[in-house]
């Protein structure tokens, strides 16, 4: 395959999946690491990774998998770091929020972003209808562990409304 054609291969997965690619940067946005910088490093790091694919899962699974991975690094990496003014409250709400969402989903999202890194991670993945075993593989957790890390956060989620 030409370098052309895996380019041209490449933008279309990625045109395809926008939507995935997105929603996981969403629940990992944050003052220290913007929406548009974390797409955009998902991106990159799905380029650098695009030669390898292997077909050994879905391409679904494979930019799930590399878009968490990406966003958990993120913040890892932003959290060792000193923190700076950073951006207002105003402007991280605008950044997370979507003006076409309603205010029940904004409610979810900001519940969702108070979980922690792993649980949001598979709150998305449920949220996304995948099953237990496709959350294990794109995780690296077990199924049982998954499905504990499910109940606690839908736990968290619910004492967080009361």
């Amino acid at each position: 395959m030409s370098k052309a054609d895996i380019e041209k291969k490449f933008i279309e997965t990625i045109k395809e999946n926008e939507r995935v690619i997105y929603k996981v940067c969403l629940f990992y946005a944050s003052d220290e690491f913007p929406l548009n910088d974390l797409y955009q490093e998902v991106v990159l790091n799905l380029w650098a990774a695009f030669p390898k694919f292997k077909n050994q899962s879905s391409f679904s699974t494979w930019i799930y998998r590399i878009a968490l991975n990406t966003c958990i690094s993120g913040m890892r990496r932003e959290m060792r770091r000193p923190k700076g003014s950073g951006f207002s409250s105003e402007l991280q709400n605008s950044l997370i929020e979507p003006e076409d969402m309603g205010e029940e989903i904004k409610e979810m999202y900001h519940l969702i972003h108070n979980l922690k890194t792993m649980e949001r991670a598979v709150i998305l993945l449920y949220l996304e209808e995948k099953s237990y075993q496709e959350i294990a593989d794109i995780t690296g957790l077990t199924v049982s562990n998954v499905a504990t890390k499910l109940k606690r956060s839908k736990d968290k989620l619910r004492n967080s409304l009361n």
